[in-house]
């Protein structure tokens, strides 16, 4: 049996053909006949993570008796670090094993988190009314953190990998390409409508043992389509060594050379067609005239040459490299506003759940668990993707003269107000549920107010629209607009933004527990909701997401585009 190493040597060799006008190769590999294993990957990983996130508050809450405020706080932490993960993935990619082995090797990682998860559910509960379990907590968090290193692996490097598979010299190949991304979302989303459905609904009611089995069996059989797949996939080795270390050495020459002027004529920096530390399969940069004090790591003086003719990368660096840097550095500010706004997203599965627990469920005879609300989130961008797509961009086109209608910052900037409009509906409601328990007399008893859970559905068909501007855009902005020795990189940091949004809200829960419990005072986000304020933990995030509105809008009119030669 072929070593992982044996397989991407072998498929390399095809893909070089390939590249070398073998059109008989390139015909049986890549393309969308790859990317369907890829997918499915991708569809049971998701499947597996919304049919345990979706509904983990009220497994918390329900079978390990925790508080609504310990529970929030803890599905946030681990979704912190579920989206955390994805830097050592993409490192381990970038620099050393590649998509392929990456993918595989945390796949397997996962896919024990699953089998531990799923036994977790054996184990019996060991409290009365008011004791929590001690080893079934222990066993049930362990799982969880192993699914989260192990999605680590997977996360940056699936759509990295799936986009690899189009030739970007073909033209045919270049224009599925640019569907890739819509295609990831549609998995993305049908994996969590069908989780939300049908594995909330058997958690509920068939039991969390086959709740979790179900995804956990899926999973394996996602590795295994995954490895089937492998004799058609086109690989591309980065020859360009550790990103992080390219980034130190523009860093260390620049700081080096701190006391040389710049030439007057950008030209004289050092730049080469490519050398060792640049991959065949990137392109060059061209110079920008911002940040200029790394500009000086691509000065080249008689102190640079260490041995002979060759060049010291500690000592003098390519303006392609340092345009790498000045590229991420330039997406700090609009990582930052994906970090507040993944706040509002993160209360999908916490604040929004615990909302929908103390609101009339039933209608007629039919129960709906609030977890399950969140099925129109997903018909929101399985709806609005297509609309996006036939209506919008060519009305769009006719005013702006962009082929995609409007540009990646002004879709993720129509995102942050979707966002921003499911906040304020959730504080609007929950004010008002607030009033109906005063009104019937229900704030001291821990029952569902007679009102509808259907008046959150606004809240959730927001986030919806949020996520057909916001999430597309941000994929193909830190796509797109990354170096192309660093894309899983880029791109896990921007998933790693996602794990910091989860990390905030656990801190602002945690203040807000400190602040508004004192002399007495049930707090904000109480186990019994009609005593608190729900309502006003959600106008704060309000406050938040349109501070955020205003920033990102300052910072992307004065982006700088990525310039490649």
């Amino acid at each position: 049996m072929e070593s992982l190493n044996e397989i991407e040597d072998r498929l390399l060799d095809v893909e070089l053909n390939a590249n070398d006008g073998n059109s008989e190769s390139k015909h049986h590999t890549g393309a969308w006949r790859a990317c369907s294993f890829i997918l499915c990957m991708d569809f049971c990983e998701y499947l597996a993570y919304f049919g345990i996130a979706r509904n983990l508050v009220t497994y918390l809450t329900k079978e390990l008796h925790e508080t609504n405020l310990e529970a929030a706080r803890r599905v946030s932490m681990w979704n912190g670090a579920y989206f955390l993960t994805p830097l050592i993935g993409a490192f381990l990619s970038d620099s050393y094993w590649g998509n392929y082995r990456t993918i595989i090797t945390f796949g397997a990682i996962y896919f024990t988190g699953m089998i531990t998860l799923t036994l977790s559910t054996l184990i019996p509960n060991e409290f009365d009314s008011t004791e929590k379990s001690s080893t079934k907590s222990v066993v049930l968090f362990s799982a969880l953190y192993i699914i989260a290193l192990g999605s680590g692996g997977i996360k940056p490097c699936v759509s990295s990998f799936g986009v690899s598979q189009f030739d970007e010299t073909d033209p045919k190949e270049k224009a599925q390409k640019g569907s890739f991304f819509n295609w990831y979302l549609f998995v993305m989303k049908i994996s969590s409508i069908l989780s939300t459905i049908f594995i909330v609904w058997i958690q509920d009611n068939l039991g969390w043992g086959l709740g979790f089995t179900i995804p956990t069996i899926l999973v394996g059989l996602a590795i295994a389509s995954f490895v089937a797949g492998s004799r058609i996939y086109r690989f591309t080795h980065n020859n360009g060594g550790s990103p992080l270390t390219r980034v130190c050495q523009v860093i260390v020459a620049a700081i080096r050379k701190s006391d040389l002027n710049l030439p007057s004529d950008s030209s004289l920096l050092y730049e080469i067609a490519y050398n060792s530390s640049t991959s065949k399969a990137s392109r060059k940069l061209q110079h920008s005239p911002d940040l200029q004090f790394l500009d000086k790591a691509a000065i080249v003086s008689s102190t640079n040459i260490s041995c002979g003719d060759k060049i010291n990368p500690w000592r003098v660096c390519t303006v392609t490299q340092v345009e790498e840097l000045k590229i991420l550095i330039r997406m700090i500010p609009i990582l930052v506003t994906v970090m507040i706004n993944s706040v509002v997203g993160a209360q999908i599965s916490t604040t929004f759940v615990e909302q929908g627990m103390v609101m009339k469920k039933s209608i007629g005879s039919f129960v709906i668990p609030p977890a399950s609300l969140a099925s129109f989130e997903v018909v929101t961008v399985l709806v609005g993707i297509p609309l996006y797509n036939v209506f919008l961009i060519p009305i769009a086109r006719k005013f702006t003269a962009n082929d995609k209608g409007i540009s990646q910052l002004q879709r993720i900037g129509a995102g942050l107000f979707m966002s921003t409009l499911s906040i304020i509906s959730a504080a609007l409601v929950e004010s008002k549920r607030l009033e109906i328990a005063k009104e019937y007399g229900l704030i001291h008893q821990k029952i569902e107010v007679p009102m509808s859970i259907i008046w959150l559905v606004p809240q959730y068909v927001f986030i919806g629209a949020s996520e057909v501007f916001c999430f597309v855009g941000q994929l193909e902005f830190f796509y797109d607009q990354a170096p192309d020795t660093m894309r899983s990189i880029c791109l896990s940091l921007w998933l790693v933004m996602f794990s910091l949004g989860n990390y905030l809200t656990s801190f602002l829960l945690t203040i807000i527990a400190l602040v508004t419990t004192t002399e007495g005072c049930p707090g904000w986000i109480p186990s019994n909701l009609n005593e608190g304020h729900l309502d006003r933990f959600f106008w704060l995030l309000a406050g938040f997401s349109s501070s955020n509105i205003i920033l990102f809008v300052c910072y992307a009119t004065r982006y700088k585009w990525k310039r490649a030669l």
